[in-house]
């Protein structure tokens, strides 16, 4: 086998996918500026012959059931790749279907290339998902540095605006105050945004009051605040799917203020506006704020409220 190409983000990957006709595509699903399922919709149609193999952490039946509904050949959990990868690699290339063991005894529906469907035998009964259900993600990203930190938030403003979408940023001053140069030399026309409300900056250390209560955060005032904002910002979008982007850095603030319990009930309150509203949440840490090495079991229950984990910090 030979790599052909390694693709950054879900641009990039349909960009070459057209244009060099890979006979297989290892695909993930939390990809930046387009998430995998929309990247395996438009492989589809510009390079027909290429199948493709999911290989994601995402590991809930549904997502499993929404991947394959794009024509995809498999899919592998990340963290059964060491021991399934390489059969799931060569049962796609002779023209079968892999899904990876832990989804032994489900039933999946697979699009195939005429437009029927074909049954993925591989945990309890599903039903098949809509072709055009959109994915969100509830992400995280960990940084030992501001730099890397503004870059990954750059690509993630960037290519909401960029689409269309709209994009809430709540983050410290000095984030917010070096994001916009970063946005005006990815290209965008950042005053314009502001003007038409597709770019909405709060500071997350006001932000937080506004939905606290003794110490911890209050659903109601949480998905009341977040909420209005969603809908103010949801109106400004272009197109008919047109989605909102969030940013947060309250959950950093908490746990960096000691106050970690609060920091993970709103990462879990995240989760129910990403259930509620067509938003993607990007989440990130500094890690460098902190004034002592952080608790790894907090680092750890942070992990598991999201739906993917970027760690560029090297403390664990």
């Amino acid at each position: 086998m030979l790599v052909i190409r390694v693709a950054s983000d879900g641009l990039e990957a349909v960009q070459k996918a057209e244009e060099l006709q890979p006979d297989l595509i290892l695909l993930d699903i939390g990809l930046p500026s387009l998430n995998g399922i929309e990247v395996a919709r438009q492989i589809r149609k510009l390079s027909p012959k290429s199948k493709i193999l999911f290989v994601s952490q995402e590991s809930s039946a549904e997502m499993v059931q929404g991947a394959l509904g794009t024509g995809a050949q498999g899919y592998v959990l990340k963290i059964d790749a060491g021991r399934e990868l390489l059969e799931g690699v060569n049962a796609v290339l002779r023209g079968e279907q892999f899904v990876s063991g832990r989804f032994a005894g489900h039933d999946f529906t697979r699009a195939s290339d005429a437009g029927a469907s074909h049954s993925v035998r591989s945990n309890a009964v599903v039903e098949p998902l809509h072709q055009d259900i959109k994915i969100t993600h509830h992400e995280v990203g960990f940084y030992s540095d501001d730099r890397r930190f503004l870059d990954d938030l750059t690509q993630f403003i960037g290519a909401a605006l960029r689409a269309g979408n709209a994009a809430i940023v709540v983050s410290t001053e000095s984030h917010r105050d070096s994001l916009l140069p970063r946005l005006q030399a990815y290209g965008l026309d950042v005053g314009a945004a502001i003007e038409q409300g597709r770019y909405i900056a709060l500071d997350a250390a006001d932000a937080l009051p506004t939905f606290m209560l003794n110490g911890m955060p209050d659903p109601i005032r949480f998905m009341k605040v977040l909420g209005d904002l969603v809908a103010t910002a949801a109106k400004t979008g272009k197109g008919e799917q047109a989605r909102v982007a969030i940013f947060g850095e309250m959950c950093h603030l908490l746990w960096a203020q000691g106050n970690a319990g609060a920091a993970i009930e709103v990462e879990k309150l995240g989760n129910l506006l990403v259930k509620r509203y067509d938003v993607d949440i990007l989440c990130g840490y500094v890690m460098k704020s902190f004034q002592h090495e952080p608790e790894r079991h907090i680092y750890e229950r942070i992990c598991t409220e999201h739906s993917a984990v970027c760690s560029q910090w090297t403390g664990y």
